[in-house]
C-alpha cells in the first residue's frame, strides 16, 4: 500500500467553465465533510487549464458561491500559475520513456478502432511511439494542418491497475488493453488535466479525492501516472503519497443525465437571487445523502457529526424543479 500522510487532506477542485450548480456542491460537500469530520485539511484548487471553455469571472463567482454556502479551506492554488511544475513532471515521464508526442487526431484514433468503444474510452495502439524525436518535430509535422500534438502515456498490454474505491468498491482495468497509450496533455509543457491533476494531488499531499462517478473510468490511468511520478514527487514533498478515491453518484435531471441547462436553472447564483438561504441548499443536499430530514435546514458545520458516507445512496440523486 502506498504511504500517505497521517492527516487526511481533501480538495475542492472547481473549473471556471461555468457556474457552480447543485451537482458540484453536493460532491464538494462530501469532500469537505470527509476531511473536516476527522480534523483534516481542505485545499481549494482552481482547475483553469481548459482555456477554450473557461469563462471570464467564473473562478471568482465559484469562490463567492462556495464561501456563501459555508465552505472554507486551508490552502488555495490556481493551476494556470503552476505550469512550470507540470513541465517538470512531464520531463520526468519523458526521461522514464513513459511519455511521447502524438500527432493522431481523435478522428484518427476512432477510425482505427477494431471494436466499438463507449463514450471517452477510445483505444490507442501506440501509432506514434518512437515516431518523433521531439515535440518540435511533431509540431512541425502538424503545422500545415493547423493542429498541435498531444502527449501520451505509454501503457503496454497487460498493464493492469487494481484499486478499491471507497464508495464503488474493488476496481480493475488492463489499461494497456482498454485504453492503450492514453493522452496526458495537449500542451508542450504538459499543462493538461490528467497530468496537472495527478501532479498537484501528489505535491499538495492530497490523501483523498472525492469526485463524481463519471470520472471512475479515468482513475486507473491516473493511478498509473501517479505511481510513475511518486518517486519524483517525494523529492519535492517527502510526505507525498498516491491518494485514495471516493466516487459519488452524480446529481441528474429526470432523464437520468447529468445536470444541464435543459433541466432548468440549478446554479447556486440563481438560488441566491431567488432568496434561498445557504442552509436550505445544504440541507436539501444533505437530506439526499441521508444526513438530515427532508426540508431541514443545515450548515456544513452542523453536519460534521452527522457525516456518514455509508448512508449515501448508490443511485444518482434526481433533481426536479427545485427553483
Amino acid at each position: 500500500m502506498e504511504e500517505i500522510l497521517a492527516r487526511k487532506v481533501g480538495r475542492l477542485a472547481p473549473s471556471p467553465t461555468g457556474a457552480l450548480h447543485l451537482g458540484n456542491v453536493r460532491t464538494f460537500m462530501v469532500a469537505w465533510l470527509s476531511a473536516r469530520s476527522c480534523g483534516g485539511k481542505v485545499i481549494l484548487r482552481m482547475e483553469d487549464l481548459d482555456h477554450p471553455k473557461d469563462k471570464p469571472g467564473a473562478a471568482r463567482m465559484a469562490k463567492e458561491d462556495l464561501e456563501w454556502l459555508g465552505f472554507d479551506w486551508d490552502d488555495e492554488y490556481v493551476q494556470s500559475q503552476r505550469k512550470n511544475i507540470y513541465r517538470e513532471a512531464l520531463d520526468e515521464l519523458v526521461r522514464k520513456g513513459l511519455a511521447y508526442p502524438c500527432v493522431c487526431s481523435r478522428r484518427d484514433v476512432a477510425s482505427a478502432q477494431s471494436a466499438p468503444h463507449a463514450g471517452e474510452q477510445l483505444f490507442y495502439p501506440g501509432t506514434c511511439r518512437g515516431r518523433f524525436s521531439s515535440w518540435k518535430e511533431a509540431s512541425d509535422f502538424l503545422a500545415p494542418a493547423g493542429r498541435v500534438p498531444c502527449w501520451r502515456f505509454r501503457a503496454d498490454p497487460g498493464t493492469k491497475v487494481s484499486f478499491t474505491d471507497a464508495f464503488a468498491g474493488a476496481q480493475e482495468m488492463d489499461v494497456g488493453a482498454v485504453l492503450g497509450d492514453f493522452p496526458l496533455a495537449r500542451d508542450e509543457g504538459g499543462a493538461g488535466y490528467t497530468l496537472a491533476a495527478v501532479t498537484d494531488d501528489l505535491l499538495m499531499g492530497v490523501t483523498e479525492v472525492v469526485r463524481g462517478d463519471d470520472l471512475l473510468p479515468a482513475t486507473p490511468a491516473q493511478l498509473l501516472v501517479a505511481r510513475a511520478l511518486l518517486p519524483w514527487a517525494r523529492t519535492r514533498n517527502p510526505g507525498a503519497g498516491v491518494p485514495s478515491y471516493f466516487h459519488v453518484p452524480l446529481v441528474t435531471g429526470p432523464d437520468g443525465m447529468r445536470l444541464a441547462k435543459r433541466h432548468g436553472d440549478t446554479r447556486v447564483a440563481s438560488f441566491r437571487e431567488a432568496g434561498w438561504h445557504p442552509e436550505e441548499i445544504i440541507g436539501f443536499l444533505a437530506a439526499s445523502c441521508g444526513w438530515c430530514a427532508s426540508g431541514e435546514r443545515a450548515s456544513l458545520r452542523k453536519l460534521i457529526p452527522a457525516f456518514c458516507p455509508e448512508k449515501i445512496p448508490h443511485a444518482s440523486f434526481v433533481v426536479r424543479n427545485v427553483v
